[in-house]
């Protein structure tokens, strides 16, 4: 077979020999180390405990968005709830966690705690069995903790009604799966000529590309790609999610996929939006960092306010990042009062200069935090 032959890249008779332009993501490269260093050193800068909250809220859109993009929404108090018992962190009253959002937590937890040790088979199988506890996807049973056996047809990602349906991308066969899978995972923790963070994004491809489970394997790939990223930070902890990114971006993350399963050995153009995706991360994460800090303040400047249980926890929720606008309405539905004692909660914050009413219109009105001198 020739290359002209080929559908997809694992048909290549050179797979898996990966190509790219090293000068043409020179300067992406290095931006991105940059930047990761610039992270790092503001992070070394403050204690643990806000280092802790900066991996709190990390890991928490790591799990919620690597879940997303496969169309899986878990209540985001759960997970905050869950790795908040892993890390030790106090964020008050823990919100109830069901076993599926506890098996992401642990794949998510396991590729960043235990990043030095080696990518085995088993490892994996772990991870696949904690992302299916009840052995179903939906309404599917699927083999857990074991290779895809294609008992049902080819392995293929596609979209569309069925019947007119169309595939994106085919898997290699599951006879396959054994040896490339040996080869990935040897390749994963050999030592390596490529910069670590070309590395991540070659395994993210790589793993993706042989999709060796019969689901989750978009959120186990990048878990991987969290594994080698956490490597090169030299951290056991993580303080940016390229999930978040990646669902932020999530048409043009399956559109470059795409592109290079039918294109050429030379990933070049994979690895620049790799890059790019993990700026936008790194990016993040310094606003993410930004309002850890705040929140420092803020309760710094703050603490000493006698504050009632329900009022407390309004104010972390805002500080935490209210999605919307804040009304007495919302704040009774999530406290569990009723709308007069939510609206007593805010009157006295506003009495006290905690809150201002929300200058953004609308029929009800908003609040928000108030500005605050820290001294």
């Amino acid at each position: 077979m020739n290359c002209g032959d080929c559908t997809y890249i694992w048909q290549d008779p050179d797979w898996p020999h990966w190509r790219y332009d090293a000068a043409a993501l020179a300067q992406l490269l290095e931006a991105v180390s940059r930047a990761q260093g610039v992270l790092l050193g503001r992070l070394s800068d403050v204690g643990v405990s806000l280092r802790d909250q900066a991996s709190l809220a990390a890991l928490t859109a790591d799990v919620v968005k690597t879940s997303e993009i496969e169309g899986e929404r878990f209540d985001v108090q759960s997970v905050r709830s869950s790795i908040a018992r892993r890390l030790g962190v106090d964020i008050g009253a823990l919100a109830p966690v069901d076993r599926h959002v506890d098996g992401v937590v642990d794949m998510v937890w396991d590729a960043t705690v235990n990043c030095d040790l080696p990518v085995t088979r088993e490892r994996l199988f772990g991870w696949h069995a904690a992302l299916f506890p009840t052995g179903y996807s939906g309404l599917s049973k699927i083999g857990v903790g074991g290779w895809r056996d294609d008992a049902h047809g080819p392995m293929q990602v596609a979209s569309g009604p069925i019947g007119r349906q169309r595939v994106h991308f085919e898997a290699p066969p599951a006879d396959r799966v054994e040896r490339e899978m040996a080869r990935l995972l040897a390749w994963l923790d050999a030592p390596s000529h490529e910069s670590g963070l070309l590395k991540a994004g070659i395994g993210h491809l790589w793993f993706v590309t042989v999709h060796p489970f019969d689901d989750g394997n978009g959120r186990i790939a990048r878990a991987v790609g969290d594994l080698l990223l956490a490597r090169v930070d030299g951290s056991h902890q993580r303080f940016y999610s390229l999930s978040a990114q990646i669902q932020r971006e999530r048409s043009a993350y399956y559109a470059v996929l795409e592109r290079t399963q039918k294109g050429s050995l030379d990933i070049t153009g994979w690895l620049a939006w790799f890059l790019a995706a993990l700026q936008g991360a790194i990016d993040e994460a310094q606003r993410t960092l930004d309002s850890v800090l705040f929140k420092a303040r803020f309760w710094r400047r703050w603490g000493s306010t006698p504050l009632n249980e329900r009022q407390a926890k309004l104010l972390d929720r805002l500080l935490d990042g209210f999605d919307g606008k804040l009304t007495s309405s919302k704040w009774a539905a999530i406290a569990e009062c009723s709308a007069d004692t939510a609206l007593r909660d805010i009157n006295v914050m506003l009495a006290r200069g905690l809150l201002r009413k929300s200058e953004a219109g609308g029929r009800s009105t908003g609040y928000e935090l108030a500005d605050f001198v820290d001294g």
